[in-house]
């Protein structure tokens, strides 16, 4: 860790209204909309915002005829899809994104019905009717199913196939902890609009622009197409990283990233060094907390498309220690969040215009 921890652990002020506003909205890859409008809603009270025909939203300061930097936050989540309604009206899914299925058993799933949300749970069979060795296995994705209380007649009339769900889990504080589903990324999404905000009566030198992005989980795909509509010189990727306070998370791989520790920022090929060292700088002057992470090939972010946008992209990742990631109960810690959102308000203000960010 290249900051010593904060000596008070309680919580500093963020927009949680806005967060958990964030939160509660069901968003899977694909199917952005509620969270977009969110995202949407809050920028235009002091931002130019805009949106593009693949799901992407963007807020912008700054000149609009000045040189771009793009700060990129995924607003999409892991999810479902109905691929078919059988015997009973039960309904079988497939994942949208990188699903654990232990995490989905006996949850409830909020439905995103065509006429209306409709309410289920994901079922699996009793301990008391299973066999021995069934026992012993995991559960698999194909083996679960969701069930509504309805006649087949009805789910196939009311849950076409295609219709998308999402885990019913809302954002709750846990001790000085957020908690919720799709902390990953709607916090990352939730940050570079709250850095964007924080430059609203700074002198920009470069127009600056705050994307909630589309489908990263099943691809970076969002980022691809707002990367080369926006062209930008520069660009950041804000991400959840694990957090490694937790039994099981190996320190030798992910790095030193416990709660508190602040901004995580990401070291690798992919990654520029330019952006890094000015991150670093602006950290220290502002005595933001940071830690690093080394990252041998990709980063598993929206930098992997945005760094490869066009003639390239100059492109960091700042990254926000979370617990539990993909999971229904996802924890991240409010101090770690003013970090990253500090991180990237700080690197911004010292920029003075004709940058290069030569390796």
């Amino acid at each position: 860790m290249t900051q010593d921890n904060p000596t008070s652990s309680a919580a500093p002020a963020i927009n949680e209204d806005f967060l958990f506003a964030l939160l509660r909205e069901a968003a899977p890859s694909g199917c952005e909309r509620r969270a977009a409008d969110v995202w949407k809603a809050e920028a235009a009270t002091f931002a130019r915002v805009s949106e593009d025909h693949y799901g992407n939203v963007y807020a912008e300061l700054g000149p609009e005829d000045g040189p771009t930097i793009a700060l990129m936050g995924h607003l999409d989540e892991i999810g479902l899809i109905v691929s078919h309604v059988g015997d009973g009206g039960l309904i079988s899914v497939l994942g949208v994104g990188g699903w654990d299925p232990q995490v989905l058993v006996g949850q409830r799933i909020r439905l995103l019905a065509p006429g209306g949300d409709i309410l289920g749970v994901i079922g699996k069979k009793a301990i008391h009717v299973m066999e021995p060795e069934d026992r012993k296995n995991a559960s698999k994705l194909e083996d679960l199913w969701i069930d509504v209380g309805l006649s087949k007649e009805e789910v196939q009339q009311r849950v076409p196939v295609g219709t998308y769900g999402v885990i019913e889990q809302g954002p709750v504080r846990v001790g000085d902890k957020i908690v919720s589903r799709a902390l990953d990324n709607r916090v990352g999404g939730f940050i570079v609009l709250e850095a964007l905000r924080a430059l609203k009566d700074a002198e920009l030198r470069h127009r600056v622009v705050a994307v909630g992005t589309s489908q990263e989980e099943i691809g970076v795909f969002g980022a691809q197409v707002s990367g080369h509509r926006l062209n930008p010189v520069a660009g950041v990727a804000v991400d959840v990283t694990h957090e490694t306070g937790q039994p099981g998370v190996s320190e030798k791989k992910y790095g030193t990233v416990p709660f508190g520790s602040g901004a995580n920022l990401s070291v690798g090929p992919m990654t520029s060094p330019a952006i890094l060292r000015q991150m670093q700088d602006a950290a220290r002057e502002e005595g933001i907390p940071y830690t690093l992470s080394a990252s041998g090939r990709y980063t598993g972010t929206d930098a992997d498309a945005l760094t490869l946008v066009r003639s390239g992209v100059p492109t960091a990742v700042v990254s926000i220690p979370n617990r539990y990631m993909h999971s229904p109960s996802e924890m991240v810690d409010a101090r770690d969040v003013k970090a990253c959102t500090d991180i990237l308000a700080a690197w911004i203000r010292r920029l003075k215009g004709g940058e290069e960010f030569l390796r």
